[in-house]
Protein backbone atom coordinates (compact mmCIF):
# COMPACT_ATOMS: atom_id res chain seq x y z
CA UNK A 1 0.00 0.00 0.00
CA UNK A 2 1.47 3.51 -0.78
CA UNK A 3 0.77 5.46 2.27
CA UNK A 4 0.49 9.04 1.57
CA UNK A 5 -0.40 9.85 5.41
CA UNK A 6 2.58 10.51 7.93
CA UNK A 7 0.27 10.55 11.14
CA UNK A 8 1.93 7.87 13.38
CA UNK A 9 0.38 8.06 16.97
CA UNK A 10 -0.49 6.07 19.99
CA UNK A 11 0.06 2.27 18.90
CA UNK A 12 0.77 3.43 14.84
CA UNK A 13 4.59 1.39 14.65
CA UNK A 14 3.27 -1.55 16.47
CA UNK A 15 0.55 -1.55 14.15
CA UNK A 16 2.57 -1.38 11.03
CA UNK A 17 5.48 -4.21 12.50
CA UNK A 18 2.08 -6.59 13.11
CA UNK A 19 0.88 -5.74 9.49
CA UNK A 20 4.50 -6.89 8.08
CA UNK A 21 4.63 -9.60 10.62
CA UNK A 22 1.95 -11.54 9.06
CA UNK A 23 3.42 -10.67 5.33
CA UNK A 24 5.16 -13.30 3.31
CA UNK A 25 8.95 -14.01 5.51
CA UNK A 26 10.91 -13.10 2.27
CA UNK A 27 14.70 -11.49 2.31
CA UNK A 28 13.43 -7.80 2.36
CA UNK A 29 11.06 -8.68 5.62
CA UNK A 30 14.06 -10.39 7.45
CA UNK A 31 15.99 -7.67 6.78
CA UNK A 32 13.98 -5.19 8.58
CA UNK A 33 13.43 -7.68 11.72
CA UNK A 34 15.48 -6.08 13.99
CA UNK A 35 14.52 -2.15 13.19
CA UNK A 36 10.57 -3.75 14.01
CA UNK A 37 12.17 -5.24 17.26
CA UNK A 38 12.96 -2.13 18.54
CA UNK A 39 9.80 -0.18 17.20
CA UNK A 40 7.46 -1.93 19.25
CA UNK A 41 9.84 -1.90 22.25
CA UNK A 42 10.14 1.92 21.90
CA UNK A 43 6.30 2.51 21.29
CA UNK A 44 5.43 0.09 24.59
CA UNK A 45 1.88 -0.08 23.29
CA UNK A 46 2.13 -3.45 23.48
CA UNK A 47 2.25 -5.61 27.42
CA UNK A 48 5.36 -6.91 27.94
CA UNK A 49 4.27 -10.62 27.68
CA UNK A 50 3.16 -10.00 24.63
CA UNK A 51 6.10 -8.28 23.35
CA UNK A 52 8.14 -11.24 24.65
CA UNK A 53 5.90 -13.78 22.62
CA UNK A 54 6.47 -11.48 19.47
CA UNK A 55 10.08 -11.04 20.15
CA UNK A 56 10.17 -14.75 19.96
CA UNK A 57 8.60 -15.44 16.55
CA UNK A 58 10.75 -12.24 15.03
CA UNK A 59 13.44 -14.31 16.68
CA UNK A 60 12.50 -17.58 14.45
CA UNK A 61 12.49 -15.68 11.34
CA UNK A 62 15.78 -13.85 11.80
CA UNK A 63 18.03 -16.76 12.76
CA UNK A 64 15.64 -19.81 11.54
CA UNK A 65 15.84 -21.89 8.38
CA UNK A 66 14.38 -19.24 5.74
CA UNK A 67 12.88 -21.87 3.02
CA UNK A 68 11.27 -23.52 6.57
CA UNK A 69 10.09 -20.12 7.84
CA UNK A 70 8.81 -19.41 4.42
CA UNK A 71 6.80 -23.08 4.27
CA UNK A 72 5.21 -23.02 7.38
CA UNK A 73 3.68 -19.49 6.58
CA UNK A 74 2.45 -20.55 3.20
CA UNK A 75 1.03 -23.71 5.39
CA UNK A 76 -0.35 -21.79 8.14
CA UNK A 77 -2.34 -18.84 6.40
CA UNK A 78 -2.57 -20.02 2.78
CA UNK A 79 -4.13 -24.14 3.14
CA UNK A 80 -7.26 -22.84 5.19
CA UNK A 81 -10.22 -20.74 5.33
CA UNK A 82 -9.82 -20.51 9.20
CA UNK A 83 -6.60 -18.66 9.35
CA UNK A 84 -7.24 -17.14 6.00
CA UNK A 85 -5.59 -13.06 6.48
CA UNK A 86 -8.79 -12.09 3.75
CA UNK A 87 -11.15 -10.63 6.43
CA UNK A 88 -14.16 -10.63 3.92
CA UNK A 89 -13.88 -13.99 3.76
CA UNK A 90 -14.39 -14.68 7.38
CA UNK A 91 -17.50 -12.37 7.05
CA UNK A 92 -18.60 -13.21 3.29
CA UNK A 93 -17.51 -16.20 2.70
CA UNK A 94 -18.36 -16.99 -1.35
CA UNK A 95 -21.21 -14.72 -1.08
CA UNK A 96 -21.66 -11.99 -3.89
CA UNK A 97 -21.92 -9.41 -0.57
CA UNK A 98 -18.40 -9.28 -0.77
CA UNK A 99 -17.67 -7.86 -3.49
CA UNK A 100 -19.63 -4.97 -2.61
CA UNK A 101 -17.49 -4.75 0.38
CA UNK A 102 -14.38 -4.99 -1.17
CA UNK A 103 -15.30 -1.85 -2.96
CA UNK A 104 -16.89 0.10 -0.25
CA UNK A 105 -13.18 -0.41 2.17
CA UNK A 106 -11.53 0.07 -1.15
CA UNK A 107 -13.29 3.95 -1.03
CA UNK A 108 -12.97 3.91 2.60
CA UNK A 109 -8.97 4.25 1.63
CA UNK A 110 -8.79 6.28 -0.84
CA UNK A 111 -11.23 9.19 0.85
CA UNK A 112 -7.62 8.73 3.55
CA UNK A 113 -5.25 9.55 1.10
CA UNK A 114 -4.19 5.58 0.56
CA UNK A 115 -3.70 3.79 -2.77
CA UNK A 116 -3.82 0.42 -2.86
CA UNK A 117 -0.81 -1.58 -4.47
CA UNK A 118 -1.87 -3.09 -7.97
CA UNK A 119 -1.81 -7.10 -6.40
CA UNK A 120 -3.58 -5.99 -2.69
CA UNK A 121 -6.33 -6.98 -1.93
CA UNK A 122 -8.53 -4.27 0.39
CA UNK A 123 -9.45 -6.92 2.96
CA UNK A 124 -6.00 -8.33 2.97
CA UNK A 125 -5.25 -7.88 7.01
CA UNK A 126 -1.83 -6.37 6.67
CA UNK A 127 -3.15 -3.70 4.10
CA UNK A 128 -5.68 -3.21 6.87
CA UNK A 129 -3.76 -2.81 9.36
CA UNK A 130 -1.44 -0.31 7.28
CA UNK A 131 -4.87 1.64 7.01
CA UNK A 132 -5.99 1.81 10.36
CA UNK A 133 -2.18 3.21 11.70
CA UNK A 134 -2.69 6.00 9.90
CA UNK A 135 -5.89 6.53 11.57
CA UNK A 136 -5.87 8.78 15.62
CA UNK A 137 -5.97 6.59 18.22
CA UNK A 138 -9.70 6.75 19.18
CA UNK A 139 -10.75 5.86 15.68
CA UNK A 140 -7.75 2.97 14.99
CA UNK A 141 -9.42 1.56 18.21
CA UNK A 142 -12.98 1.69 17.10
CA UNK A 143 -11.86 0.30 13.54
CA UNK A 144 -10.22 -2.70 15.17
CA UNK A 145 -12.92 -3.49 17.63
CA UNK A 146 -14.85 -4.18 15.05
CA UNK A 147 -13.15 -6.49 13.47
CA UNK A 148 -12.37 -8.14 17.58
CA UNK A 149 -14.32 -11.40 16.04
CA UNK A 150 -12.58 -12.31 13.13
CA UNK A 151 -9.29 -11.46 15.01
CA UNK A 152 -10.52 -13.71 18.16
CA UNK A 153 -11.42 -16.39 15.25
CA UNK A 154 -8.58 -16.21 13.37
CA UNK A 155 -6.18 -16.48 17.17
CA UNK A 156 -7.83 -19.68 17.83
CA UNK A 157 -7.40 -21.43 14.65
CA UNK A 158 -3.62 -20.46 15.02
CA UNK A 159 -3.45 -21.42 18.70
CA UNK A 160 -4.89 -25.07 17.38
CA UNK A 161 -1.92 -25.49 14.78
CA UNK A 162 0.27 -24.51 17.37
CA UNK A 163 1.78 -21.58 15.58
CA UNK A 164 3.78 -18.76 17.16
CA UNK A 165 1.75 -15.95 14.69
CA UNK A 166 -1.09 -17.07 17.15
CA UNK A 167 0.98 -13.86 19.31
CA UNK A 168 0.31 -11.13 15.90
CA UNK A 169 -3.46 -11.95 16.72
CA UNK A 170 -3.41 -11.89 20.49
CA UNK A 171 -1.99 -8.45 20.28
CA UNK A 172 -4.44 -7.20 17.99
CA UNK A 173 -6.84 -8.04 20.17
CA UNK A 174 -5.29 -6.08 22.99
CA UNK A 175 -5.09 -3.22 21.10
CA UNK A 176 -8.63 -3.31 20.35
CA UNK A 177 -9.61 -3.43 23.77
CA UNK A 178 -10.76 -7.04 23.66
CA UNK A 179 -9.62 -10.26 25.41
CA UNK A 180 -9.30 -14.00 23.51
CA UNK A 181 -12.18 -16.12 24.33
CA UNK A 182 -12.08 -19.77 23.01
CA UNK A 183 -14.30 -20.56 19.85
CA UNK A 184 -15.06 -23.86 18.31
CA UNK A 185 -13.15 -24.50 14.80
CA UNK A 186 -15.08 -25.82 12.21
CA UNK A 187 -12.85 -27.85 9.47
CA UNK A 188 -12.66 -26.52 6.73
CA UNK A 189 -10.89 -27.91 3.13
CA UNK A 190 -7.91 -26.19 1.79
CA UNK A 191 -8.28 -23.29 0.15
CA UNK A 192 -6.19 -24.48 -3.19
CA UNK A 193 -8.96 -27.10 -3.38
CA UNK A 194 -11.89 -24.58 -2.70
CA UNK A 195 -10.57 -21.68 -4.85
CA UNK A 196 -9.63 -23.44 -7.76
CA UNK A 197 -10.62 -20.91 -9.61
CA UNK A 198 -11.41 -17.74 -7.34
CA UNK A 199 -13.47 -14.52 -9.02
CA UNK A 200 -13.09 -11.55 -6.78
CA UNK A 201 -16.41 -9.36 -7.55
CA UNK A 202 -18.53 -12.52 -8.82
CA UNK A 203 -20.46 -10.42 -11.29
CA UNK A 204 -21.75 -8.78 -8.58
CA UNK A 205 -22.89 -5.14 -9.18
CA UNK A 206 -22.33 -1.78 -7.69
CA UNK A 207 -25.97 -0.90 -6.73
CA UNK A 208 -26.40 0.85 -3.38
CA UNK A 209 -23.14 1.96 -3.34
CA UNK A 210 -21.83 6.06 -2.38
CA UNK A 211 -21.35 8.54 -4.69
CA UNK A 212 -17.71 10.02 -4.49
CA UNK A 213 -18.38 12.90 -1.85
CA UNK A 214 -20.36 10.44 0.28
CA UNK A 215 -18.83 8.33 3.38
CA UNK A 216 -19.45 4.73 3.59
CA UNK A 217 -19.03 2.89 6.61
CA UNK A 218 -17.32 0.02 7.37
CA UNK A 219 -18.89 -2.81 9.31
CA UNK A 220 -17.52 -6.28 10.26
CA UNK A 221 -20.38 -8.50 11.07
CA UNK A 222 -19.70 -11.66 12.60
CA UNK A 223 -19.93 -14.52 10.47
CA UNK A 224 -21.31 -18.56 12.12
CA UNK A 225 -17.75 -19.43 11.43
CA UNK A 226 -16.28 -16.11 13.18
CA UNK A 227 -18.94 -16.01 16.48
CA UNK A 228 -18.06 -19.86 16.97
CA UNK A 229 -21.29 -21.58 15.37
CA UNK A 230 -21.44 -24.37 13.82
CA UNK A 231 -23.47 -23.87 10.63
Amino acid sequence: MALFSTNITGASRSLRVLARLLSYPNAKLRGDLNDMRQAMVAERALPIARLAELGALLSTLETGNALENEADYVEVFDRGRATSLHLFEHVHGDSRDRGPAMIDLAQTYEKAGLLLGPDEMPDYLPVVLEFVSTQPPTEARAFLSEMAHIFNAIFNALQQRNSAYASVLGALLELSGEKAHPVKIVADEPLDTTWEEPVVFDGCSVKGQTKPDQTQPIHFVKSAASAGVTP
